[in-house]
């Protein structure tokens, strides 16, 4: 690990080599990665030799939580459920990308501000409602219904295409008023808001929980009876009843 963290430093300094060479340093950012796995010490190792470069590099990629990082866009990489960016926005990440909204799309999970919906599930079956009536993704305003996907999503790949709009969207917004929440100043109202729909009664996850009070947001605040979920507390329909 401590080989493949020293590497990626001495990368570094080979991409801003050729970065300063190519004429481009203008029009293109070039990043520094922060590695180390899980090791708390090459991770602030790691840190350490990339702010000695901070001169060359406008922003930090995180391959994973971490902190320490100067000032400037920070970068998560492969982070996509809705509750881990929020919670990571509050810790301060500025961008992230992940191919969980287009993944979980093939496999028939549609994002929802209510939480994911399994379209494989046999209570999708009849249904004659989009997956979210307030959606303006172009499934959703097309009127494709979640039995008809329920139906299809085994067979037509169009169905995953369809979902995969729809997931799509659903991030856009979802980043999109946090963006917003936060220029407003109301980003902690925006995040009670959106685990009271997301989570509803069924309880918050203690890791969320716990994050957001190190950054003086209590989601516990006039709810003392919220069960209180160990563990990654995902929320997520699983059935055998798919059919």
């Amino acid at each position: 690990m401590e080989e493949a963290m020293l590497r990626s430093v001495r990368w570094l300094d080979r991409c801003i080599a050729e970065h300063e060479k190519s004429g481009k340093k203008h029009r293109q950012n070039l990043f520094a990665i922060i590695q180390g796995g899980l090791d708390h010490d090459l991770r602030g190792r790691c840190v350490d030799e990339m702010l000695k470069r901070q001169a060359h590099i406008p922003g930090y990629a995180i391959g994973g939580l971490s902190g320490g990082e100067a000032k400037g866009p920070r970068y998560l990489m492969g982070v996509g459920f809705a509750e881990d960016l929020l919670v990571c926005t509050a810790l301060g990440i500025d961008m992230a990308d992940c191919v969980f909204p287009t993944r979980t799309a093939r496999f028939g999970v549609a994002l929802t501000f209510s939480g994911p919906l399994n379209l494989r599930l046999k209570k999708h079956a009849k249904s004659m409602e989009p997956i979210d009536k307030d959606c303006r993704c172009p499934t959703c305003t097309a009127g494709m219904s979640r039995g008809l996907m329920h139906h299809l999503i085994s067979h037509e790949t169009s169905v995953a295409h369809a979902i995969t709009q729809h997931n799509l969207v659903f991030q856009a917004n979802l980043m999109g008023q946090a963006r917003d929440a936060i220029i407003q100043g109301a980003f902690p109202d925006y995040l009670q808001k959106f685990f009271v729909n997301y989570f509803g009664a069924q309880g918050y996850p203690r890791w969320c929980i716990d994050a957001l009070q190190s950054v003086g947001v209590d989601l516990t605040q006039g709810k003392p009876d919220i069960p209180i979920i160990d563990g990654d507390g995902a929320k997520w329909e699983y059935s055998e009843e798919t059919s």
